[in-house]
């Protein structure tokens, strides 16, 4: 917990499935893949990887001329490499994007995230594959993308980071009534006062039976009683007519 932080300093594929980095098994097959993988960075990449953007999620039809007019607002651009299709030419909807100095790589970073160019949000962040130790491209797996869909999301980047973790205590014992002694004679006493409650109240319901009877009897004599006077009260007016 000490050394928790929410972006990854190193890139561990079962950490990175993880939504806290706390996991201790993999729970998707893509994370197994990353974790037997033994990846290479491609030795033919070139460039300084510490002054080179990583820009993702572009617009297929956003072109390279479009992102030398956008991202030299930063700062002089050395190269920009839009990552193509080897058969058909199309645009992979990402990019490489080197700076000539730090101070410009570093303001792109932090302004161009989230920019919307050609009607898509862009995402920005600096290179992982040549800087990130242990990194596992999504390919094989690793990474930090991935949607909801597919149930396979990977944490720890700047897009999506570690949530803090949550130290809760341990429930289980107490819940099903495995802890301390106490904690047991205290609930048995709990049991034996709910069933003495019942009990009297048994009694006491059993005590007010009668009296309920002779509450009843007693309004049924009144009612007769009533009745009597009645009738014969309406007897004396008819002899009072006559």
């Amino acid at each position: 917990m000490a050394d928790w932080a929410p972006i990854a300093k190193e890139y561990d594929p079962l950490k990175a499935g993880s939504i806290d980095g706390t996991d201790e098994e993999p729970h998707d097959r893509a994370i197994w893949r990353a974790m037997l993988a033994r990846y290479v960075p491609n030795k033919g990449v070139t460039g300084d990887p510490h002054l080179t953007l990583f820009v993702a999620r572009l617009n297929l039809q956003t072109t390279e001329e479009k992102l030398k007019e956008v991202f030299s607002r930063y700062g002089d651009i050395r190269k920009i490499h839009l990552v193509r299709d080897l058969v058909t030419g199309f645009s992979k909807g990402y990019a490489f994007i080197e700076y000539k100095e730090e101070r410009a790589l570093l303001k792109a970073h932090r302004d161009a995230n989230r920019l919307v160019i050609d009607q898509h949000e862009i995402f920005v962040d600096f290179e992982l594959e040549r800087t990130l130790k242990g990194w596992i491209p999504r390919r094989l797996g690793g990474g930090f993308g991935g949607k909801k869909e597919s149930g396979q999301l990977r944490f720890g980047g700047r897009d999506r980071p570690f949530r803090k973790p949550i130290n809760l205590p341990n429930m289980k014992n107490d819940f099903y009534g495995e802890g301390s002694s106490e904690k047991r004679n205290w609930s048995r006493e709990g049991t034996r006062d709910w069933r003495t409650r019942d009990r009297d109240h048994e009694r006491s319901r059993d005590k007010r039976w009668p009296e309920r009877e002779r509450s009843w009897a007693w309004g049924d004599s009144e009612r007769e009683r009533d009745s009597k006077e009645e009738r014969s009260r309406g007897r004396e007016r008819k002899d009072r007519d006559r």
